[in-house]
């Protein structure tokens, strides 16, 4: 009976392991159909024998992103939606630039643990841990160096330097998605109630009226 027990437990570990990631290709790829009818979790393959070599191919990373925003920097995504051979393969890359003292603000990817490096110049990068802890871990990076954000957690790079910086970054993900912080709190559309912002944020409703008006 115990052993019979242990096994079970160890069965369902097993399926939830399994289920808790995503699943294998079935065939060599699945070139993302944007234009097609079908709704599915990703996108539905086009047929095979029409794939392209440019279904797998992006040419433009080596340019340099407008950094001229109020943020001081710009991403350049390289996923599912830019190179279509990417549906189905959980692997997507991202270049980013920053202007001096430049930003890229708090976010996360909801889908995605991210691997980044620096390029060029010097980079101050942290994540927040989940509640209750919310702990701070940060570090600066400098050319060469490599770190790691962890699936979902806020996260957010800034350039310490003198000079511009840029680093590259891969997700674990076709499509790893982006919340920024600032920007779902408050400029969802419609937006947020005031006064629950302002007594989530221990402040008064001109306050958050006037953050608001920035996005």
């Amino acid at each position: 009976m115990a052993s019979n027990l242990i096994m079970l437990v160890f069965l369902i570990a097993t399926c939830s392991i399994v289920f808790a990631s995503d699943p294998s290709p079935l065939q060599d790829f699945c070139v993302a159909d944007h234009s097609g009818p079908v709704l599915v979790n990703g996108f539905a393959c086009k047929d095979a024998k029409l794939a392209q070599a440019t279904d797998f191919f992006f040419s433009g990373l080596h340019l340099p992103g407008n950094t001229s925003n109020p943020v001081g920097s710009k991403v350049t995504p390289v996923n599912v939606a830019q190179i279509p051979g990417l549906n189905t393969l959980g692997i997507s890359l991202a270049r980013a630039d920053f202007a001096p003292w430049g930003v890229n603000p708090p976010h996360t990817h909801p889908r995605a643990t991210e691997i980044l490096t620096v390029i060029e110049g010097t980079l101050e990068v942290g994540f927040v841990t989940s509640n209750p802890e919310n702990r701070l871990i940060t570090k600066v990076l400098q050319k060469g160096d490599v770190f790691v954000f962890p699936v979902n957690l806020v996260h957010y790079q800034r350039n310490v330097g003198t000079g511009n910086a840029v680093v590259i970054a891969a997700l674990s993900s076709q499509n790893p998605g982006v919340i920024t912080v600032a920007n779902a709190v408050f400029g969802s559309k419609p937006a947020i109630a005031n006064d629950l912002l302002a007594k989530s944020f221990q402040t008064d409703t001109k306050t958050i009226d006037w953050i608001q008006s920035k996005f």
